[in-house]
């Protein structure tokens, strides 16, 4: 893992021209904690005096501004090099900084069926109750009754009631189409502030978990004001057999130890990378297995189903707000049915997988795939993060 966490593969292609915002694990005579930084192909700067947490960053009124201003006075942290190598779990030196999500106090939230392919896997779990032996014969059923291309169909248009009439009348309604092509879309929380792992880190699947897949996808940095500031890559770790058993375990299917990965950086939304840039994002997604297994897979954004504003839209308004702002996951189309363990068992993670997600404008996302009950604990939350300020005398 350590090779995929150098520069090359982990800055964006246009590094020179980004604005990237990340977190450290820093080591200081204050105590170890978490510091914000702006992050150079060549440095890791302190962007303490202009805010004391990503949250607070993303509410300045111009942050690419205030950024900019302030970035020839940042005291240097570390080399950007040494401190993405120092990233990898299996090899991190304590006393040398690390990379950590780059996101902290915000709520961290996914949107879901919001791809069609993805969208078709959903009903084809929930078809075949979590059981992937049952997958490819519920998958040819199901798509020889809807077919395998709803993209023409707008989410809430009358063609989308239209057809949902159809396919009730032919039994075959699914809580996945309704979020899917309906009017409201799926906005769920994926896990607590403070709780996603970055780049480097091992992600945890449940440990009864038996099939499953990383999920690919952007994910953008929202405000309290429902301001998209910038935008990082994400791995939603997706658990198939417990959500298709009963949607009601989605809780328990996508809120586990270091299920979540955002990173490696933010890229704040300017001049060089716009919301039409990220809207064009191809998201490219490569599993290395311990075994020699490897499989490549990708994701563009431009498939989306619901445009990214209009999931932002449902996510905070009248009906609910984010006093800190919020991250958001914006679903992925990646739905890997390649044979792994034999035929007709489609794929499923193994402890030891890496996971790279990339794309040219954000860099690269890269985990090692273990257990959520073997992954290093969550013990550094809300409590000890504003400990950790009061001690830098940012509070």
């Amino acid at each position: 893992m350590k090779n995929l966490l150098r520069l090359a593969y982990a800055l964006p292609v246009d590094a020179p021209d980004a604005l990237l915002i990340g977190r450290v694990w820093v080591d200081g005579p204050e105590g170890s904690g978490p510091v914000l930084a702006l992050v150079t192909a060549s440095d890791v700067l302190d962007l303490s005096s202009v805010a004391a947490t990503a949250s607070q960053l993303l509410e300045l009124p111009d942050v690419v501004k205030a950024v900019r201003a302030a970035a020839p006075f940042l005291p240097r942290l570390a080399d950007t090099a040494e401190v993405l190598a120092n990233s990898a779990a299996d090899m991190r030196k304590p006393q040398l900084p690390w990379l950590l999500a780059p996101c902290d106090l915000q709520a961290i939230k996914a949107a879901g069926v919001t791809f069609v392919a993805s969208m078709l896997e959903r009903v084809i779990e929930e078809q075949a109750r979590g059981d992937a032996s049952k997958a490819e014969a519920v998958r040819r059923a199901v798509i020889g009754v809807i077919g395998d291309n709803l993209s023409s169909i707008k989410p809430g248009s009358p063609e989308a009631a239209k057809l949902k009439e159809v396919l009730i009348a032919q039994g075959v309604w699914s809580q996945y189409l309704e979020v899917g092509i309906g009017p409201d879309a799926e906005i769920f929380t994926k896990s607590q502030p403070l709780s996603a792992v970055g780049t480097g880190a091992e992600v945890g699947l449940h440990p009864h978990s038996h099939w499953n897949n990383p999920e690919p996808e952007v994910v953008l940095a929202v405000n309290s004001r429902g301001e998209v500031q910038g935008a990082a890559l994400g791995n939603d770790v997706n658990l198939r057999d417990f959500e298709g058993r009963s949607a009601l375990l989605l809780g328990k299917a996508k809120d586990n130890n270091a299920s979540c990965a955002i990173g490696p950086f933010i890229r704040l939304f300017d001049e060089y990378f716009t919301l039409d840039h990220m809207r064009r994002s191809e998201l490219t997604m490569t599993v290395s297995g311990p075994e020699g297994f490897e499989m490549e897979g990708g994701s563009s954004l431009s498939k989306i189903s619901r445009d990214p504003l209009d999931l932002v839209a449902q996510a905070i308004g009248e009906n609910h707000q984010y006093p800190d702002g919020f991250m958001l996951f914006l679903g992925t189309m990646f739905a890997p049915t390649q044979d792994r363990h034999g035929p007709g068992q489609g794929f499923t993670h193994v402890v030891g997988d890496v996971v790279t997600v990339a794309t040219p404008q954000l860099g690269s996302l890269v985990n090692r795939v273990t257990t959520s009950d073997k992954a290093a604990p969550w013990t550094f939350g809300i409590a000890a993060l504003m400990q950790s300020l009061a001690r830098r005398g940012l509070l």
